[in-house]
C-alpha cells in the first residue's frame, strides 16, 4: 500500500464510505453525511493494567487509553486512565467545508485504503476521505484549532481510522497514533509512545505501529500488544502487511542495510532476504503476503521476491540513472507491476509470477503461487544473457505515463481493467489506461485536482 508524507523525514511512500465498526459485522452500513524481545526501558514510562488480571503492558509496550464506551474496544470507562480525558475530548471537527479554507490545505499526506478503492488526504487542517472510482470526495473533518494531520490509515470502506498529528500545527502529538471512529466524531483509543510514529498500518485484526528502529504490533479487539520487532534506522516507516483472513504476513527492513526480514505469523517462521546491497528505498507486498517486490536507494532495479522461501523470482529495470522510488504497487492478479520515482514516470512492467490472490483466499501450493509464466517481456533477449552487460538484457516497462517532474506521487492499479490511479501532493488525481499487448504511452482517461476543491462532490 502506498503511503506519501511531506513532513521530515518522510513516511513510506506504500469506494464508497460505510459507518461500519470492524469488530462489529452485524452493524448497519450507511454512508457518512458528509524485537522480539520486550525492553522495558524504551518506549513508555508507565505501565496500565488491562482489562484482564494475567494481561499488562509494560514500559515497553507503550501507553495505551481505550474508548470510554464497552462497544468501542470492550473496556469499561472505569479501567480506563483517569490521564486520559485530555486527549481524548472531542477536537471538535467540522465537516463544514468552508471553515479554516480561505486558502487551500496543504497536503501533509496520501494514501490508499487497502483495496485501493479510496484514498485519504491528511492536510494542516485536518483530514479527507476520497473514493476513487468515480471520483468524489467523500466527506472531510475539519479541526477548530490546530488541525495538523501528518498520517491519516484507513480500514478499508470502514468508519474506524488511524490517524497521527503533522505539519507546523499538528492536531494530536506525532508521538500518538489515535484510533478514530468517524460514526462517533471523535477518538476512541489511543497508543503513546516516547518518539515519532512513521507509520501506521491496519488490518481488520491488527494495528501495526512503526517508529525509526521499532514496529509494534496490536490486536485490535483490546490494544493488547502481541509482538514486537527491532529495525534497522527506518526514518520512511517502511512497513507493509497482507490483508487475507487466512494468514498474516508483516514486511519490513532487517537489522542490515539492504535487508528485508518477513514475519509469517501462521506459521510462526521468520525469513530475512538479502534483496539489496544498498538500503532498500520501498516495497510493496501482494494481498496474500506470497510476493514481495523491493526497490533500493539506486532506484534502477526493482526485484521480486518469493515471500515463503525468499527466491529472486524476477528482476525488472526502471532505468539506467538513479532515482528514488516513491511507491510499488502489484495489481490484483500480481500480473502486473506499477512504479513511480522522482523522475516524472510512471511504469507499468509485466511479470511472470502470480500469487493466485485474485478471487481465491485457499493456500496453494508454492509452485502453483509464484511459477505460472504470464508472457516474459525478456525472452527474445535470453540469447544475449552473460555475453552483453546485464543492462542489455534487462526487462522494462511495458507502459509509461509521463508526470510533472518535482512533485511526489503514489500509484495503485485501478479496478477498472488495464487502469492505474496516481496520486501526488501537489492535489493531482489521474486515471490512465495501458494496452497490455502493445504497450508504450499509457492514455489519460480522467484528472481532477483535490487541493483546491471547496465541495463535496
Amino acid at each position: 500500500m502506498a503511503t506519501l508524507s511531506s513532513s521530515p523525514p518522510p513516511p513510506p511512500w506504500p469506494n464508497a464510505w460505510s459507518q461500519r465498526n470492524p469488530n462489529n459485522p452485524n452493524q448497519n452500513s450507511n454512508p457518512t453525511s458528509s524485537s522480539d524481545q520486550r525492553n522495558p526501558s524504551e518506549e513508555s514510562e508507565t505501565s496500565i493494567e488491562r482489562k484482564f488480571e494475567d494481561q499488562r503492558l509494560d514500559a515497553a509496550d507503550a501507553d495505551v487509553v481505550v474508548g470510554e464506551d464497552r462497544n468501542d474496544f470492550g473496556v469499561d470507562d472505569a479501567e480506563r486512565p483517569e490521564s486520559s480525558s485530555d486527549s481524548m475530548q472531542n477536537p471538535n471537527p467540522s465537516d463544514d467545508p468552508s471553515e479554516n479554507q480561505n486558502s487551500p490545505p496543504n497536503l501533509l499526506h496520501l494514501s490508499f485504503n487497502q483495496d485501493h478503492g479510496c484514498f485519504a488526504v491528511g492536510t494542516d487542517q485536518g483530514f479527507r476521505i476520497y473514493n476513487c472510482d468515480p471520483f468524489r470526495e467523500i466527506f472531510r473533518r475539519v479541526f477548530d484549532q490546530g488541525g495538523g494531520i501528518g498520517i491519516v490509515e484507513m480500514l478499508f470502506r470502514c468508519n474506524i481510522l488511524a490517524v497521527v498529528g503533522g505539519g507546523p500545527d499538528p492536531q494530536y502529538p506525532s508521538h500518538k497514533v489515535m484510533i478514530w471512529d468517524d460514526h462517533q466524531n471523535r477518538c476512541i483509543g489511543e497508543l503513546s509512545f516516547r518518539s515519532e510514529v512513521r507509520a501506521v498500518r491496519l488490518r481488520r485484526d491488527r494495528i501495526i505501529v512503526v517508529l525509526d528502529q521499532k514496529i509494534y504490533v496490536y490486536n485490535f479487539s483490546d490494544l493488547k500488544l502481541i509482538h514486537q520487532i527491532e529495525t534497522i534506522a527506518n526514518p520512511k516507516g517502511l512497513c507493509e502487511v497482507s490483508q487475507g483472513a487466512e494468514s498474516f504476513v508483516l514486511v519490513c527492513p532487517g537489522l542490515q542495510k539492504g535487508q528485508v526480514r518477513v514475519e509469517h505469523y501462521a506459521s510462526k517462521k521468520t525469513k530475512f532476504i538479502l534483496a539489496h546491497g544498498s538500503r532498500i528505498a520501498c516495497f510493496a507486498l501482494t494481498q496474500d503476503g506470497k510476493v514481495l517486490a523491493t526497490a533500493s536507494s539506486k532506484g534502477t532495479l526493482v526485484r521480486i521476491y518469493n515471500t515463503s522461501d525468499g527466491n529472486l523470482l524476477q528482476e525488472v529495470r526502471r532505468g539506467a540513472d538513479r532515482a528514488e522510488i516513491y511507491s510499488l504497487a502489484f495489481s490484483p492478479t500480481t500480473h502486473w507491476l506499477a512504479v513511480s520515482s522522482d523522475k516524472g514516470t510512471v511504469h507499468v512492467f509485466s511479470l511472470k509470477v502470480n500469487s493466485g490472490s485474485a478471487g481465491n483466499d485457499k493456500p496453494q501450493s508454492a509452485a502453483s503461487d509464484v511459477n505460472q509464466v504470464v508472457s516474459p517481456t525478456s525472452s527474445s533477449l535470453s540469447f544475449i544473457k552473460g555475453v552483453l552487460p546485464k543492462y542489455f538484457s534487462s526487462e522494462w516497462s511495458v507502459a509509461q505515463f509521463r508526470l510533472p517532474e518535482g512533485c511526489q506521487y503514489i500509484v495503485a492499479f485501478g479496478h477498472q481493467k488495464n487502469t492505474v490511479v496516481i496520486l501526488g501532493m501537489d492535489g493531482s488525481f489521474y486515471r490512465c489506461q495501458f494496452d497490455p499487448v502493445s504497450g508504450g504511452e499509457m492514455t489519460q482517461l480522467e484528472f481532477y485536482n483535490f487541493q483546491n476543491s471547496k465541495e463535496t462532490f
